[in-house]
């Protein structure tokens, strides 16, 4: 069978997206790359990944470009961070009363800081290797 190359998106829903968008645009600096309100918006993440940010009431119609999609619950991000900085992530999401859920260093020696968006989502950043290569 043909390789595939990596995980282009990945989605996140929410149904306040002025709020979800400030947060990942003004909190965490993600830049955004396209805005398409009131379904959804996209921040690049790295040099080749894209977070999209939906509401779920507008990716449930039918009728658009692409097949409706969805999820129910909060949804799991997780993104790496040199491992150096997790402590400065740390003090900068504090400073913006963002509270921390969970602190959590792996057998492997990578440590994780859990957080949650204005959706609910968890977001986790990852300093250091967890995942065989």
């Amino acid at each position: 069978m043909p390789p595939i190359n990596a995980i282009l998106e990945t989605v996140l829903y929410g149904e306040n997206l002025a709020a979800i968008g400030s947060f990942y645009s003004e909190v965490l600096g993600l830049r955004r790359v396209s805005d398409s309100y009131p379904r959804g918006m996209a921040f690049r993440v790295g040099a080749e990944s894209i977070l999209l940010l939906f509401d779920p009431r507008e990716t449930r119609r039918d009728g658009g470009q692409v097949p409706t999609h969805g999820s129910t619950g909060h949804g799991h991000l997780a993104m790496s961070v040199e491992p150096g900085q997790l402590d400065a992530w740390r003090t900068h999401l504090t400073s913006r009363g963002i509270a921390i859920e969970r602190e959590v260093t792996w057998p492997t020696g990578a440590r994780s800081l859990y957080f949650r968006d204005p959706a609910g989502n968890s977001v986790e950043f990852m300093a250091g290797d967890f995942w065989p290569r």
